[in-house]
């Protein structure tokens, strides 16, 4: 071992001196080790001029892939056309044909090079595109290689570099849907539909004949159970005083949204809608169904004049328990059929678009969330019948329209206060995972309904 040891330190000994004499002759042999040096030298000098030069072609080769592979799957393209209609997953011929054909056009040899490389000397040896739709995504990628002749690198005989690459994009198509509108336009509904407004009805109704309508926010629309019509509640108040009560301002945004579907949609039939509120008068209450299920969206936008206030037939008609969600919902799931996975009219989602201001009063005297008076139960939302809906695969979105604090008014006072803080919470737990929008009084319902829908059709698509 040490012998070993000693022969490595005299080998280094030797080096140094044979080094140190070469370097100090002056006699040509510096000039000889240049000469052998030089090769190396000048080839790593060329490796990073041509490399970055190569580098610099990938870019624009990835470019145009990605350019590519967008293109080829773009939302109204034909390969996309013919995705939606194919039966089943698989390849998408005309989507691979128009990813290459992307490519090739913007594939311009007199672009992709510098001045050392003759255009037709860059060869495009490889380009080929994959396209297959796997239930609602379509797959795309594509591959390509390019020779690029070098110019230093030839020195150490290196002719050419190869580059190549791979760009890759999905597109999530937007699903076939089927929307279940179902509108609270219970009494509650029926209050002014703004700070301001709610401000003015209170001045309008300070002398109405009737004691307990007088300074009220609330717009009630009473009609007797022969069906005579009380002209002078305060339904026809706000009326003839041009205050906007909130059920009108929900059949305005409804009407608007069915408008916004017909332009959005990128597929014959790709969404329909019915309509439906809570119920035409409190005498029978049961859903109104407004619109059948349809993908004429006109038809749908046309009947929005029939989303009325429920009436009732006198102040305080059934101990004013008229707002049943647990009804509402557990009656709109019997007119749900089974949901699909979205990918084709024939298999569409299905979801309940759901407006209301997040306050129940009904008669329930068994599994009341908060305390009764004898068997009415004043509560936020029950989300068990929620719950039920999204066990099916159902969807929920659910537009709350916060609930007005009324601190005149000894009822609210009493009754809603102690939970005004939990109304919004509970509607956001009925609401599926991002699918809950809640607009204030001074915002338009319109905008935020509509923005509602965006959240429910809209996903990103493209990626890679």
């Amino acid at each position: 071992m040490r012998k070993a040891l000693g022969r490595r330190e005299d080998i280094k000994v030797m080096t140094v001196r044979i080094l140190r004499k070469l370097l100090a002759d002056r006699s040509g042999n510096f000039a000889i080790l240049s000469a052998f040096a030089i090769v190396p030298i000048l080839g790593c000098a060329g490796m990073a001029i041509d490399f970055g030069r190569a580098m610099e072609l990938k870019g624009r080769l990835q470019d145009a892939a990605d350019a590519a592979v967008i293109g080829s799957i773009a939302e109204r393209s034909a390969g996309v056309a013919q995705a939606i209609n194919m039966g089943q997953d698989g390849p998408v011929p005309l989507s691979e044909e128009e990813a290459e054909a992307f490519f090739k056009a913007q594939w311009d040899p007199s672009t992709m090079q510098d001045a050392q490389s003759k255009d037709e000397d860059l060869k495009l040896e490889v380009v080929k595109a994959s396209v297959r739709k796997s239930g609602k995504d379509i797959n795309a990628a594509l591959t390509f290689q390019v020779k690029m002749p070098t110019s230093f690198l030839r020195v150490i005989g290196k002719d050419s570099i190869t580059v190549s690459g791979t760009a890759t994009a999905t597109y999530q198509s937007q699903s076939f849907t089927d929307f279940y509108m179902l509108l609270d336009n219970t009494p509650s509904m029926g209050v002014a539909a703004t700070p301001a407004d709610v401000d003015k009805m209170i001045k309008a109704t300070a002398n109405v004949a009737d004691a307990g309508s007088r300074n009220c926010a609330f717009a009630c629309h009473i009609v007797s159970e022969k069906g005579v019509i009380n002209t002078a509640s305060n339904y026809f108040v706000a009326k003839n005083n041009g205050i906007a009560i909130r059920i009108d301002v929900v059949a305005q945004a409804v009407k608007a949204l069915t408008k916004k579907a017909r332009e959005e949609q990128s597929y014959p039939n790709q969404y329909r809608m019915a309509a439906y509120t809570f119920g035409e008068t409190a005498v029978d209450v049961k859903l109104l169904k407004v619109a059948e299920l349809t993908a004429d969206l006109t038809q749908v936008e046309e009947r929005t004049d029939k989303i009325k206030l429920m009436s009732i037939p006198k102040q305080g008609y059934n101990n004013d328990q008229q707002t049943s969600f647990d009804n509402a919902l557990t009656k709109i799931d019997a007119e749900i059929s089974t949901p699909g996975d979205g990918t084709s009219s024939a298999s569409p989602l299905k979801v309940v678009f759901f407006v209301a201001d997040g306050v129940g009063d009904s008669y329930k005297p068994q599994g009341c969330t908060k305390r009764l008076t004898g068997s009415r139960c004043q509560e936020p939302i029950d989300t068990t019948y929620c719950t039920k809906l999204k066990t099916r695969g159902i969807k929920i979105a659910v537009l709350y329209t916060t609930y007005l604090p009324l601190p005149n008014n000894d009822w609210y006072k009493n009754w809603i206060k102690p939970f005004q803080s939990e109304i919004g919470t509970r509607m956001q737990e009925c609401a599926s995972p991002g699918f809950y929008f809640e607009v204030s009084p001074t915002e338009g319902i319109a905008a935020a309904m509509q923005e509602l829908f965006h959240r429910v059709i809209h996903t990103p698509r493209l990626t890679g």
